[in-house]
């Protein structure tokens, strides 16, 4: 029997909703995806309109949308979809770098931002890794998006209002730098010699502790507060 991945009981296929205009891009991600044995895809949308309505109806586990689509695109799509089904996951995809539309996401609260061009089994590691509650970014996009927060520059605060920071404790906020350069709880636990679940639980506590919903919107208070960075990673 299949196992979800992150758990230890045995528990169905991961249900995937796929939502692309483009036909023969779709297909053949569904084809691939439904190869794995702990994926399964149970439904095909071809606008974000489509997907929202598939959505409420087949309540996936993880929807992997496109951005750019005709009738209503993916951020809003994305929008609708975490006011609406917040338990839903939502992995975005995009074909360029440069897309516009990645800081409106993460502001969203999506969960993985990635680029078409990935190849199958990195596609598939981070939709497992969403399962496992971690918010996997493309490599090549954490650059941009660091770089994109730097500039916002941090928020004016009133005096009266503390740091939501200031919660944290050393470990945290050590786990919540490389989070925000990118690396997955695995990664870190490896350079912090802990385990992973230990990661897991002590990026949990942080966003609690900060009243965030996922890592990509921690990154981002950690990049706009100048709470540093991690040293490159070797």
């Amino acid at each position: 029997m299949n196992t979800r991945p992150g758990t230890s009981d045995a528990a169905a296929p991961a249900r995937i909703l796929l939502v692309d205009d483009q036909g023969l891009f779709r297909g053949a991600v569904a084809r691939i995806v439904d190869g794995q044995p702990d994926m399964t895809v149970v439904g095909e949308a071809v606008n974000g309109l489509e997907a929202l309505e598939m959505a409420h109806s087949l309540q996936p586990d993880v929807i992997v949308m496109d951005v750019e689509m005709p009738v209503m695109d993916g951020v809003e799509a994305a929008g609708l979809m975490r006011e609406q089904l917040p338990h839903i996951k939502i992995v975005m995809l995009t074909v360029s770098e440069d897309d516009d539309h990645l800081m409106r996401a993460v502001r969203l609260g999506v969960h993985g931002y990635l680029l078409k061009d990935m190849r199958p089994e990195q596609l598939f590691d981070m939709i497992r890794s969403v399962l496992r509650d971690e918010t996997p970014v493309a490599p090549s996009l954490v650059g941009r998006l660091l770089a994109e927060l730097r500039e916002g520059g941090q928020k004016p605060r009133t005096p009266e209002a503390p740091r939501p920071d200031a919660l944290l404790s050393n470990r945290e906020l050590e786990i919540l730098r490389l989070v925000a350069h990118g690396l997955s709880n695995k990664e870190i636990g490896s350079r912090l010699s802990i385990t992973e679940g230990t990661v897991k639980n002590h990026v949990h506590n942080a966003l609690q502790k900060l009243g965030m919903e996922n890592r990509i919107q921690a990154a981002a208070y950690i990049v706009r507060q100048g709470l540093g960075s991690p040293p490159p990673v070797s």
